[in-house]
């Protein structure tokens, strides 16, 4: 006779050591599975270069010369003179400020307004060292 008490147990041992030798093999095979898709890209346009925009170098010596590349200018007209000067020049280029550390801090940060008031984004104040 059967007794209906007794509930049947599994024995999921077996189950769990083959699952776990997939799962190793899985994971050793699995690097050096390579998937390749061919994709065919449109073509760029070749005649387009990419070109290196110069950097601006601004240097004030301890007189308040304000020297510009090659180009002189005053301390007191800087602001219209590099407003006018900088609307031949590309916004996108790095402007480079070197001061003597004489210098009043004032007069540097008024220059470093001046070039970011004109528009550009990449400026650096140069040091020694």
């Amino acid at each position: 006779m059967y007794d209906w008490e007794d509930s049947p147990e599994l024995n999921i041992t077996p189950l769990v050591d083959v699952m776990l030798v997939l799962l190793a093999i899985l994971m050793v095979i699995a690097p050096n599975i390579i998937y390749e898709e061919n994709i065919k890209l449109p073509q760029g346009s070749i005649s387009k270069q990419l070109s290196e925009i110069p950097p601006i170098h601004i240097s004030i010596d301890k007189e308040k010369n304000i020297k510009i590349n090659k180009d002189n200018y005053q301390l007191n007209s800087f602001m219209d003179n590099f407003s006018l000067y900088a609307k031949k020049l590309d916004l996108k280029a790095t402007v480079l400020i070197s001061a003597d550390k004489t210098l009043d801090y004032g007069v540097v940060m008024s220059i470093l307004a001046a070039v970011k008031q004109a528009g550009f984004t990449d400026v650096s104040l140069a040091t020694n060292g």
